[in-house]
């Protein structure tokens, strides 16, 4: 059981960088696979990337690899995912979830968080 509340949502030119965070509650944090998800309007939620346990290995959606990296601060119960070059097609509400275990997936997750805001404008 894990409780997600992202932040660092916001508005931003095309070309910028945002960080969002994700804070989870508990004391389990690093028995979880993390993920970061999002929804445009009109569109199904998509994967966009994910990272294991202890941090090392990561997975990212096509769209999104070389601009986006996904990180993780098991001491400080966060996961993070810093945003570069953003696009207006990154527009979405961004989703953080927890998936049990140790595998690194793009389906699956149990546990989500109630989503931020990001619009990039051209």
């Amino acid at each position: 059981q894990v409780d997600l509340v992202e932040s660092g949502g916001g508005l931003v030119q095309a070309g910028g960088s945002l960080r969002l965070s994700c804070a989870a509650s508990g004391r389990t944090f690093s028995m979880y696979t993390m993920g970061w998800f999002r929804q445009a309007p009109g569109k199904e939620r998509e994967f966009v990337a994910a990272i294991n346990r202890g941090g090392v290995n990561t997975y990212y959606a096509d769209v999104v690899k070389g601009r986006f990296t996904i990180s993780r601060d098991n001491a400080k119960n966060t996961v993070y995912l810093q945003m570069n070059s953003l696009k207006p097609e990154d527009t979405a509400v961004y989703y953080c979830a927890a998936r049990p275990g140790a595998v690194v997936a793009d389906r699956g997750y149990d546990y989500w968080g109630q989503g931020t805001q990001v619009t990039v404008s051209s």
